[in-house]
């Protein structure tokens, strides 16, 4: 699925066999980018709203912006990260 290949920015060899495999690389980056996502899309509401703002309408947007922002992060990362590319995650992602 990554993109490296179909752009020409790939040489098709294999990772150092210390990095991170593509799998944990995407979770990490997730899970940070949720917080992220979650605060700025909380900023977006209030200033949105203003004082018409209320908790449940708030976190909705919160929620959202989580949500969308770690899932769009997620998939730029398995799109164009090095790690991602089909060779590696099959030397280096299928350890268990």
């Amino acid at each position: 699925m990554a993109l490296r290949r179909a752009l020409g920015w790939s040489d098709g060899e294999l990772m150092r066999s210390d990095a991170k495999p593509c799998s944990r690389l995407m979770r990490q980056t997730a899970g940070i980018f949720t917080v992220g996502g979650a605060l700025g899309f909380w900023v977006l509401c209030r200033l949105h709203y203003g004082p018409r703002v209320t908790i449940p309408r708030s976190l909705r947007w919160a929620a959202c912006g989580s949500v969308s922002v770690s899932s769009s992060t997620a998939l730029m990362v398995r799109l164009f990260s090095p790690e991602c590319e089909p060779q590696n995650i099959v030397a280096y992602d299928n350890k268990k």
